[in-house]
């Protein structure tokens, strides 16, 4: 995810966008480093490889399971930036539900008690990883 164009790339791809040419259009990126972005993308499980027509092969991502839970990730990143580095003519892009057409927001909501939670009560303390490890 740190790579520089990953998460535009999968921003796209929960857009709609499908085709090679769609990406490349969409982000400006060169033909080279999309090429290799995608492969990553499929080899990480992120994009699915599909298909479209045969002759001349020609193929399609789309994405999986693993991609579509960025989505609260991506929208964080989006509603931050509109909110700390707003663009005067508005924002960019909106997100809204496509049943109502009602705004959509992010929100920390606590699993055990499903209370929204305020960023300032959120403690984040070591996870087995952390305090499994040797020494």
């Amino acid at each position: 995810m740190g790579e520089r164009w990953t998460l535009l790339i999968i921003r796209d791809a929960l857009l709609g966008l499908r085709r090679f040419e769609e990406f490349q259009d969409s982000l400006g990126i060169a033909r080279n480093v999309l090429t290799n972005r995608l492969s990553k993308l499929v080899d990480d499980g992120l994009l699915d490889r599909v298909c479209y027509q045969e002759r001349p092969a020609r193929y399609e991502y789309r994405p999986t399971s693993k991609a579509k839970d960025l989505l609260t990730a991506l929208l964080g990143l989006m509603h931050w930036g509109d909110e700390h580095a707003e663009d005067p003519a508005g924002p960019t892009r909106i997100a809204n539900h496509a049943g109502c057409g009602g705004d959509v927001r992010e929100r920390l909501v606590c699993t055990q008690c499903g209370q929204v939670v305020d960023p300032d009560a959120v403690h984040l303390l070591p996870g087995p990883a952390l305090t499994d490890s040797p020494a």
